[in-house]
This record gives C-alpha cells, sequence and structure tokens, in this order.
C-alpha cells in the first residue's frame, strides 16, 4: 500500500507542454518554485497531486521494449537524480522536454508539468525518497465571493485548476532501482490518445508481484467461469455462482495459492481444469504476464476482486437470490401448469430482521 501523508515536498519545479504535433512549444522555467514560508501553498499541493494516489493499488515498473532499461527515458533521467548525478531542476526539464517529444497525437492538450521531490512516502510499510510527475490539461471557471463595506463584492477566475481533479500523474519510489522501481499512475482521461501518458511518455509494465498474480488468477478465473465454461458444459447461474464462491472462499482462506490444490478443490473437474489452463495460457501470452504455480496470496489483491465476484440470481423484476454456499440446497425446476421456471431452497432457519 503507498500512503504520503508523512510525506514532504523537497522540491518543485513548473514547465508547460504543448502539442508537437500542433507546432505548439514547451517552456521550462528557469527556477524551481520556492514553498518556504508558504503555510498554505504545500497543503493544497499535496491534497492535489497525491490524493488520487490514496486508491491506487496496482504498481508498475519501468521497461523498454529492447530489454534495456537506460534506454527508457524518464527511468534514466530518474535514476540520475536519484543518483545525484543530475539536479533535481535539471531532471524536472529533462523529462518536460521528453513528454513533448511524444505529445504528437493532434488531440493531446498542452498544459503545465509539476514535478516534485518528495521525503517520507510509505510504500508498502518502508519510507522512500520518491519524485512525482503530474500535468494539468483542464481548466474550469471559478466564482469568488468577498465581503466589501455594505457586502460582498463578485469576481471570477477563467482558467483556473480544480486541486480535486487531478488529469494525470505519477510516482517514482526509489527502490528496486535495477527492477525499474516501483511507479504509481494515474490517468483521468478516457480518450483513445490518452495512452500516451503510460505508455509513450513513461512505458510501464505491471510488477508481476503477489499482488498482481492474486488479482490476474482471480480476474482469469471470474471470465472463465462466466465466459469460456458455458462452451463444454451446460451450466445454470447457480453452478456458476457456486465455482466462483468456492474459489473466492479459497483465496479468502489459503494463504498460497497451489495450481494443482485449486484445480482439485474448486474447480474439480479434469475436464474443466484442462480448459481452464488453456484459458490460463491464453491470457499469459496476450498479456506477456505468465502464472507462478504456487505463490502467496495478497489479501487487498483478494479484498479489491470480492466485489466483482457476483453471488446474486436476478428472478424477472420479483426475486433475488442471494447464493453463499451449499449449491446442493438449492433446486431449479419448470412449473409445467403455471408455464414457469422455479427455484427450490432448503434451510434450517430463517434469520429474524
Amino acid at each position: 500500500m503507498f500512503f504520503h501523508q508523512d510525506a514532504t515536498f523537497q522540491n518543485l519545479s513548473i514547465h508547460h507542454v504543448g502539442n508537437k504535433s500542433n507546432d505548439e512549444f514547451y517552456i521550462l522555467s528557469e527556477n524551481p518554485i520556492d514553498l518556504n514560508g508558504d503555510e498554505i501553498l504545500p497543503d493544497l499541493l499535496m491534497q492535489y497531486f497525491m490524493k488520487p494516489f490514496a486508491k491506487v493499488t496496482e504498481v508498475y515498473r519501468f521497461f523498454h521494449p529492447n530489454e534495456e532499461l537506460e534506454l527508457n527515458e524518464v527511468y534514466h533521467f530518474s535514476k540520475k537524480f536519484f543518483s545525484g548525478a543530475i539536479d533535481f531542476h535539471e531532471f524536472s526539464a529533462q523529462v518536460t522536454k521528453h513528454l513533448y517529444e511524444v505529445s504528437d497525437h493532434p488531440k493531446i492538450k498542452g498544459g503545465e508539468v509539476y514535478v516534485v521531490a518528495l521525503n517520507n512516502v510509505q510504500m508498502e510499510g518502508e519510507d522512500h525518497a520518491a519524485v512525482g510527475i503530474f500535468k494539468s490539461e483542464n481548466k474550469e471557471a471559478y466564482l469568488k465571493v468577498y465581503p466589501e463595506q455594505g457586502g460582498f463584492q463578485l469576481n471570477y477566475e477563467q482558467e483556473a485548476i480544480n486541486i480535486n481533479k487531478l488529469d494525470k500523474g505519477v510516482v517514482i519510489v526509489n527502490t528496486e532501482q535495477e527492477e525499474g522501481y516501483k511507479v504509481l499512475v494515474v490517468d483521468q482521461t478516457n480518450q483513445s490518445e490518452a495512452v500516451y501518458w503510460k505508455d509513450n511518455f513513461l512505458q510501464l509494465k505491471s510488477r508481476n508481484d503477489a499482488f498482481q498474480q492474486t488479482g490476474n488468477i482471480m480476474k482469469v478465473y471470474k471470465n472463465f467461469v462466466n465466459e469460456k465454461l458455458d462452451e463444454v458444459f451446460e451450466l445454470e447461474t447457480a453452478d456458476k455462482i457456486d465455482l466462483l464462491n468456492r474459489s473466492m472462499n479459497y483465496f479468502k482462506t489459503k494463504e498460497t495459492f497451489d495450481s494443482a490444490e485449486f484445480e482439485e478443490e474448486v474447480i474439480a473437474n479434469p475436464q474443466a481444469a484442462s480448459l481452464f489452463n488453456d484459458y490460463k495460457q491464453a491470457f499469459e501470452d496476450e498479456f506477456d504476464m505468465p502464472f507462478q504455480a504456487n505463490f502467496v496470496i495478497a489479501t487487498p489483491a483478494v479484498k479489491k476482486m470480492a466485489s466483482s465476484y457476483k453471488s446474486v440470481i436476478k428472478l424477472d423484476k420479483n426475486f433475488h437470490i442471494y447464493v453463499h454456499g451449499k449449491r446442493e440446497y438449492l433446486e431449479q425446476g419448470y412449473d409445467e401448469d403455471k408455464g414457469m421456471n422455479y427455484y427450490k431452497l432448503y434451510y434450517e432457519n430463517e434469520a429474524q430482521s
């Protein structure tokens, strides 16, 4: 997990980057911003830059298609800054110029680039130094009401920034340098051209650790049950929910994932297990994300996936059946007289409302 509550600003530089394909330019400031003596602005900036990362759980690493990390520009300059080979303002200028070079889609918006150096960010239980790179693309109009003799006066700010709406950001944590650092990313823009931030500017890949392994195997199994099994087996909705509930129970009660054990205890069908392995292999091939046969189950990843594991059977507009276990206590049939499907439920006690 990532926590910024104890983090402090060490440096801040602001530049502007335009759209290269539209013949716009970048503007580099001559000096960093001096925040000394200001008791309000640092807190506002910390909220603006870091609050969007509070719920970010996926951790990335820098990479380069040629498998030479030094060819990744942001990694290269981050490494030079962390090692003291360049100063902070030079680092901020270099990453801004690199951002300008990849801003070549005609729909990419220009905007301010904020680069910060941070102390005491907590990543997975340890304190580290970090750098953050943020970009504001969207401006809003704000009204300002202030008291004046005899009443109030009204004014406005036309091109202002909403500190609750960070457009793009990345935090690079100074740890595991040789593997490509630990990197957190935020991108609030949904347009297809916006992938330039993560893919072209940063060049990131998912860190294939316990969190990723746990989340991905649960996601793949859920999709397998909901999308693939019907091609071979005739499954009722209750059967699918039962398979998902059994897998959720496995991940909640086990400390480690064992593929052979999972196939035996959860899937419990050799043919279905073989289909699952094929389905899983297709995922590995498509996303270049190999699964380990055994890994430690990451509880935060299980909690994150739990909300997407549906256990509700919706019947017309009259009933919802919540299935939490014991598939044998639920029967489905067809009533010839009524011409309708039905479910029969077996239970011992009725909870008092």
